[in-house]
């Protein structure tokens, strides 16, 4: 899922726009199934960390029937869980909710409001509740929408922007680091002990995208992540849990080539 956008710069002209096309189309099916797989299991699924402000989320999770882990992807998509977060394009909080339109529609009317985490983070439970019975419980289309607006997503999920389409699968990745990463979860491990040490970061999505498909590749069992950052830059982290996670991943990048400090 992750590496549908990394794949092609060497074909041109109509082969190339053919491969798009293509790439783009088992891409989009291909995360759909994996969010309706996750949607049909989700009620045994719990997070693999304490992360912030998790009564808010426990909180929201119960009032709208969401999973918490879904809101906690979103939440660490968006901010990396932290309360006074904006971005360029005037979201705010958790959540990042938009300012003025969204809040208001929600009915926040003070701005001071969304910097509240429960408040903001009960906001974007609310949202994403209305999103998915919008989209008939689609939740790859409810978060296409949360981040482009419902009015730019179809309901039958016909030419959905790359840019929603790409923010589906960065949530999505996001949830995995949520759930574990398919590894056990140390218990009661506080996410605020979870270092992250920034390895590079760009302009663009898809070279994020890229250079951490490229690292997986090359140092397999890594632990990476990229965020989006208020700036609208992408930064790309590794993750570890200690000092021995910190110099084994180390090791690793050096072995492919990569040096952190």
């Amino acid at each position: 899922m992750s590496r549908r956008l990394q794949k092609l710069a060497i074909v041109a002209g109509g082969m190339l726009l053919t491969l798009l096309a293509m790439t783009a189309d088992a891409g989009r099916q291909a995360l759909d199934r994996q969010w309706a797989r996750y949607a049909q299991s989700q009620t045994a699924i719990e997070p693999a960390y304490t992360f912030p402000h998790s009564t808010c989320f426990k909180a929201a999770a119960l009032q709208y029937d969401l999973p918490e882990t879904l809101l906690l992807a979103v939440a660490r998509g968006e901010s990396d869980f932290e309360p006074t977060a904006r971005s360029k394009a005037n979201a705010h909080g958790v959540m990042q909710i938009l300012w003025p339109d969204t809040a208001r529609h929600l009915g926040i009317h003070r701005l001071s409001e969304l910097y509240d985490p429960c408040t903001n983070i009960d906001a974007g439970a609310r949202y994403l509740k209305e999103l998915l019975a919008s989209y008939d419980g689609n939740v790859h289309l409810a978060l296409a929408a949360y981040n482009y607006g419902p009015g730019r997503i179809a309901k039958d999920g016909d030419n959905i922007p790359t840019g929603a389409e790409w923010y589906s699968g960065y949530i999505y990745r996001h949830l995995n680091y949520v759930l574990g990463n398919g590894r056990r979860p140390i218990p009661d491990t506080l996410y605020s002990d979870i270092g992250q040490s920034t390895l590079l970061t760009f302009g663009e999505p898809y070279r994020a995208v890229a250079f951490v498909a490229r690292l997986e590749q090359k140092a397999p069992n890594l632990t990476l992540d990229w965020f989006r950052r208020a700036t609208g830059e992408f930064e790309v982290v590794m993750t570890y849990a200690s000092r021995e996670e910190f110099d084994a991943g180390a090791r690793k990048l050096r072995s492919a080539g990569f040096r952190i400090d």
